[in-house]
């Protein structure tokens, strides 16, 4: 990684330490501060309302003119977010097909996926059986994602480090409606101390709630990506300027 890249990452870093939006926290995993182990805490009043989810960020050697990669490490069910972790977000992609600019940071990305864990969007879902579902059965949507984040985000976190292969996870379906399942019981174990500490500090923090980050992050009856406004945080080098869309 070159020194404007470390040096960037480091104020990234920094600020996401120092004022975390709510319910998200991020550390690097390295000294070279090229991989970084981030938490969301599901969003009230959606299917993953108290849930604890990892991910993993990788951060390529031009950043921040080429956007960081990002994936889940803990399975989630949703039509934006595959059976791999990768997601489906404007955000996370160059123009023209995406909206990446170098003056966005992580943790605008982090906020912009938890804004998506609640409302999903409609354009090119990898997952089509869960796009049907969320679209055309919203219940057994609700249902189902429910259960994965009782089973991924919340059980399991108390079993970190036993044998996750007991549990009793329903597949979800891929993207063409073949059932498959390649994160449900093997996670990365290198990575499960560093989860365990960093999310019982997330889960007692007293600042996780919707309401307290500025409505940036709402329910399902609240929140439309494209009709509402969000604040989001930009870059400009040394600190972050807030912006409205």
């Amino acid at each position: 990684m070159n020194t404007i890249t470390k040096n960037r990452i480091k104020k990234e870093i920094e600020m996401l330490s120092c004022s975390p939006p709510a319910g998200i926290s991020c550390s690097p995993t390295n000294d070279q501060l090229d991989l970084l182990s981030a938490q969301i805490l599901g969003p009230d009043g959606t299917p993953f309302e108290k849930g604890i989810f990892h991910l993993q960020i990788q951060i390529p050697e031009r950043y921040p003119f080429d956007p960081p990669r990002v994936r889940f490490m803990t399975p989630i069910y949703h039509p934006n977010i595959d059976t791999n972790g990768l997601i489906c977000l404007d955000t996370l992609k160059l123009p023209p097909k995406g909206t990446w600019r170098p003056c966005l940071n992580i943790s605008t990305v982090l906020m912009m996926i938890r804004i998506l864990m609640a409302e999903p969007g409609s354009e090119d879902p990898l997952m089509t059986t869960i796009w049907q579902e969320y679209k055309y059965d919203y219940t057994t949507y609700v249902e189902k994602a429910k259960k994965w984040t009782r089973i991924h985000a919340i059980d399991s976190l108390a079993k970190m480090g036993s044998d996750q292969s007991s549990l009793d996870c329903e597949n979800p379906p891929s993207a063409n409606g073949v059932v498959k399942c390649d994160d449900c019981t093997n996670q990365d174990t290198k990575l499960k101390s560093k989860q365990i500490s960093q999310s019982a500090s997330l889960a007692s923090s007293a600042d996780l709630s919707v309401d307290s980050h500025h409505k940036v992050i709402k329910s399902k009856k609240g929140l439309g990506l494209s009709n509402k406004r969000h604040a989001l945080e930009e870059w400009d080098g040394n600190a972050k300027v807030t912006k409205t869309l």
